[in-house]
């Protein structure tokens, strides 16, 4: 069995996911990516061990207990243990609240919402059970804390994630196991891009340091840093990783 930390990561074929993934492998742990699209997935893994790194995907739906249940099962069945669980996997929301389209609300509650539960419920009881006093990372968001028109599905999936940082932070604490919260602002990813056409890159440049959008591979940074035993004083607590986006107002 290996003694090196293994580190699982949703969403991780794409953006902060993907660059969490690199960042971890780099850094000499085991990385298990787990996403639904299997092509990029399956690139991310030939890139860490292109790089001598060591990594595994599967395939998931992290709107399926069933399925992120099964992912930490087989990063423990590949490599022995699960030391990391990043609950990063999540999908945008945009539309006026009276404008919703109900199966894309739906989704988005999904994704975001249930599956960040079920990253915390299933990687919370197999650490409990190897009695691994490991960290559970849940990617927020700034519009967890701040409201802006055109994301009401969206603000409440991440609402709704700091919530359960705390909640689950409370009660797994007596297991040695963290729950932290990372909220990202305005990051140069997917979902930000897909508002490009609403305006919106612009209005959020405006307000960080530095007029730019931030890099996934920044808050790859952060994360990696939530999960060393040096941050072990972070716990229930979501750090602000947005270049003063909640701040400079």
């Amino acid at each position: 069995m290996s003694t090196q930390r293994v580190a699982v990561i949703t969403g991780g074929a794409s953006g902060i996911g993907k660059e969490t993934a690199l960042t971890f492998a780099r850094k000499g742990d085991q990385v298990v990516i787990a996403d639904f699209n299997e092509e990029a997935g399956q690139a991310v893994v030939q890139e860490i061990e292109a790089k001598g790194g060591q990594a595994t995907f599967v395939k998931t739906d992290v709107s399926k207990f069933e399925e992120v249940e099964a992912l930490v099962n087989a990063a423990v069945d590949t490599y022995g243990r699960i030391d990391v669980m990043f609950n990063n996997a999540g999908i945008g929301g945009a539309g006026p609240v009276l404008d919703q389209n109900m199966e894309r609300y739906d989704q988005t509650i999904a994704v975001n919402q249930h599956g960040v539960a079920y990253g915390i419920i299933a990687a919370g009881r197999k650490m409990r059970d190897l009695n691994i006093q490991g960290v559970i990372i849940n990617t927020t968001s700034v519009f967890g804390f701040l409201a802006s028109p055109g994301t009401f599905a969206y603000h409440a999936t991440k609402g709704a994630v700091i919530m359960m940082t705390k909640s689950g932070a409370l009660e797994l604490a007596e297991y040695g196991i963290r729950v932290v919260g990372v909220a990202p602002g305005a990051v140069d990813t997917p979902i930000i891009q897909g508002y490009k056409n609403a305006g919106m890159i612009d209005s959020m440049k405006a307000k960080v340091m530095g007029n730019k959008l931030t890099q996934p591979a920044q808050i790859a940074d952060t994360v990696y840093l939530l999960s060393l035993p040096e941050a072990s004083a972070i716990n229930g607590s979501v750090v602000m990783a947005d270049e003063g986006f909640a701040s400079f107002k």
